[in-house]
């Protein structure tokens, strides 16, 4: 490959690691530092004049830490004379925050958005972002990779009674995700439309379409508290499921998530690497990556 350095930040040397050997390059030299202050401290140990960089780092773990990192990466890229230097990002750091929902909101998407243009990135990869028209916060290129061919496998590979399952959405925001992968499996799908009285709690849940003696799948794009999902998951087993699979690209599980999944009726949840999840996996049996 002409050109091409990769470098890891610190939030998931895993992906990484496996970035770079499914494109048999070698990682950059990189080693970040904290300061006992806590500032960040980036040093880039090669050259990168002329290359085409890309720095991989997810937003997950200590959030601001590993977005602070990246910027001081790309910026650190930039000013060695780098051609071009192109953010890979697979679970995008605040993209919750992508719209004015009260007075007086911040869009710290947005924000985010310019920093990493400010920075010097010139191009962004980023997986099934929470909003699409986040792509649209940028003036620079943003490809959006879906989870979607990853899901479609597993589900004909580890579900024996596929043909007969329904694909569900645990809100109203994911219906488009759901419509695309029950058309290509050429089965229903249902979505569950809920209310909530404040963030991270929900309030009172309705099914629309039936899962009576089926397979239900639970599609979404992401899970933190994972309140929504286990309330989904309830709802579905009174409303006649046989079994629920919960699939997820990104597993933040953050607070009571881990307690929640292993309390939840599922036969497994299941999440893609953006996010590392060792450690979760070693709390919850459930959890599949």
């Amino acid at each position: 490959m002409p050109n091409i350095k990769i470098f890891s930040g610190s939030s998931h040397p895993d992906l990484s690691q496996k970035i770079a050997d499914r494109l048999g390059l070698e990682l950059g030299k990189v080693v970040t530092k904290k300061f006992s202050n806590q500032e960040t401290c980036v040093e880039i140990g090669e050259s990168v004049r002329g290359e085409d960089v890309y720095i991989v780092q997810s937003g997950c773990g200590e959030i601001n830490d590993n977005l602070m990192e990246l910027l001081i990466m790309i910026n650190a890229c930039k000013i060695a004379s780098a051609s071009r230097v192109t953010a890979v990002i697979p679970c995008f750091p605040y993209a919750r925050q992508d719209k004015k929902d009260k007075s007086r909101a911040p869009i710290s998407a947005k924000l985010v958005a310019n920093m990493l243009s400010v920075a010097g990135a010139d191009h962004i990869i980023t997986m099934d972002l929470h909003a699409s028209q986040i792509q649209g916060f940028f003036d620079i290129p943003v490809d959006n990779l879906y989870a979607e061919p990853a899901v479609l496998k597993w589900i004909k590979e580890n579900i024996a009674e596929w043909k007969n399952c329904t694909i569900v959405s645990p809100d109203a925001g994911g219906a488009k995700r759901v419509t695309s992968i029950a058309d290509r499996l050429n089965v229903d799908f249902a979505l569950i439309h809920k209310e909530r009285k404040k963030a991270n709690e929900v309030d009172r849940m309705v099914l629309v379409g039936d899962v009576k003696d089926r397979v239900a799948i639970l599609v979404d794009d992401m899970a933190d508290t994972c309140g929504t999902i286990c309330h989904a998951a309830d709802k579905l087993v009174s409303a006649g499921a046989t079994k629920v699979y919960a699939i997820l690209t990104h597993g933040i599980f953050s607070g009571p998530a881990i307690s929640r999944i292993n309390n939840a009726c599922f036969e497994a949840v299941v999440v893609t690497n953006t996010i590392p999840q060792e450690d979760k996996m070693k709390q919850c049996p459930k959890i599949q990556v």
